[in-house]
């Protein structure tokens, strides 16, 4: 028996998450992982080629992280009315670029020990 293709996977990265298929490229908040390295994800839901949707972690996601990179810079402006008191800040968030390589699912005899 062939083990059936997957056709996308979801899974979580940084606490938000993601639908994801092979091949697709996504943004995700900073991995602590250098660029070019590869870093694996349970998947919370997978659903099979045939169909099937399976909502227990089965599979896992490899991903390539392709870049860091800064997001957008954001500008807080803050002031007090009827006085001189004007703040500003700025922030950017740290980002990483993840390449999703496979998703494979697992051995079902993996899920089963022995009691």
């Amino acid at each position: 028996m062939t083990k059936p293709n997957v056709t996308y996977a979801i899974i979580r990265v940084g606490g938000q998450q993601y639908k994801v298929s092979t091949g697709d490229v996504i943004v995700v908040d900073r991995v602590d992982a250098e660029e070019g390295k590869s870093v694996t994800y349970e998947t919370l839901a997978v659903r099979t080629g045939s169909g099937e949707f399976d909502g227990a972690a089965t599979a896992r996601v490899k991903a390539k992280v392709s870049e860091h990179l800064l997001g957008k810079k954001i500008k807080v402006f803050t002031y007090k009315p009827k006085s001189t008191f004007k703040k500003t800040k700025g922030h950017r968030s740290r980002l990483s670029k993840l390449t999703i390589e496979s998703i494979t699912l697992k051995d079902t005899k993996e899920k089963q020990g022995g009691a």
